[in-house]
């Protein structure tokens, strides 16, 4: 997509189409994925002040903040939290789960020293895996806080 504002681009009207072309993508983006809106709203923003008239016809026509409203903010926020509790959820069975097959191990061979470590393993993984997502977790959940505000 080329996108152009010269003289020639001027026309209020061509401006709006050029904005909707490019944002309306990240507006399906951000509702598939709460990311994508905290890596969407900073340029969107930049964009309404570099192009305040015909943000305000886009907010016209849309109701509200174009591209990314305050509802939109709540929504990925809602979202966010809701599929990291579900990944929580998966991630404590999946870990019960090999903890489980390698504690039967150990009760198997009388407390087999390389079964105990590897349960030790699975343990440091697991909190491992889980302080990676939850550092993911809080920075977004942050930062979509911030556009609620």
């Amino acid at each position: 997509m080329k996108i152009r504002f010269s003289a020639d681009a001027a026309d209020a009207d061509d401006r709006v189409l050029q904005l909707f072309a490019i944002f309306a993508p990240a507006v399906a983006a951000s509702a598939r994925d709460p990311k994508a809106l905290v890596a969407w709203h900073p340029v969107a923003a930049m964009a309404r002040r570099l192009f305040p008239e015909a943000f305000a016809a886009l907010d016209r026509a849309a109701g509200g903040a174009f591209p990314f409203s305050k509802d939109q903010a709540q929504n990925a926020h809602a979202q966010w939290t809701t599929d990291w509790l579900a990944w929580e959820r998966s991630h404590d069975t999946e870990y019960k789960l090999k903890a489980a097959v390698i504690q039967r191990e150990i009760a198997a061979s009388g407390g087999s020293a390389d079964a105990r470590a590897r349960l030790e393993t699975i343990e440091a993984e697991k909190i491992e895996s889980y302080q990676r997502r939850y550092e993911e977790y809080i920075r977004i959940a942050r930062a979509l806080q911030a556009l609620i505000q």
